[in-house]
């Protein structure tokens, strides 16, 4: 009967902390989306979000020596334009394929992840279930000598990669010990 939870607890702790360690990714990236529009806003509005506390000579008064339009709201200059300019249409007996924007490539962030991290829960939950919990800084050893080339260049991917990684072995450390205050009852 032991054995059947064992399999069942590293079943849970490996598998189904995906979809929880997605879920933070999601929330965390929903907070990064408030902040950016947080930080667009003050930007258009010319303030930032501690002018209110600034002292003296920071006013929210939007007129204070501010160009405004005719309806008395502040004047927003023009983005500059990012158009780029089209080239001529190449003659149909010489066709030129469309350059793809560097945009529209989109490269993906820590490949193998999902791998990775189903292995990094395993592999948590059993050093706890074994009663060996060292063992997970061994885990995350090697898991950040694997990255360290990756998140040394690309500061997204670190963050990413801790809010993945501690995500990770919440998860597998909670399932683990759950199934294991279970095994001893």
């Amino acid at each position: 009967m032991n054995a059947l939870w064992i399999t069942l607890a590293l079943l849970i702790a490996g598998f189904a902390g995906w979809p929880v360690t997605a879920l933070v990714f999601r929330l965390a990236r929903t907070i990064d989306d408030r902040a950016d529009a947080g930080q667009a806003a003050d930007a258009v509005d010319g303030t930032t979000g501690s002018d209110a506390d600034a002292g003296p000579g920071w006013s929210d008064d939007p007129t204070d020596g501010a160009a405004t339009t005719a309806a008395g709201t502040p004047a927003v200059p023009a983005a500059p334009s990012t158009e780029t300019p089209t080239p001529e249409t190449p003659a149909p007996d010489n066709p030129t394929p469309a350059p793809v924007p560097a945009a529209a490539v989109g490269t993906r962030i820590l490949r193998g992840g999902a791998i990775i991290g189903v292995l990094e829960r395993l592999a948590v939950a059993l050093a706890i279930l074994a009663g060996q919990p060292v063992a997970i800084a061994y885990v995350v050893a090697i898991k950040g000598l694997g990255r360290f080339a990756e998140l040394k260049e690309t500061p997204v991917a670190a963050e990413r990669f801790i809010i993945g990684t501690l995500t990770s072995m919440l998860w597998a450390a909670g399932v683990a010990a759950l199934a294991r205050v279970l095994l001893q009852a």
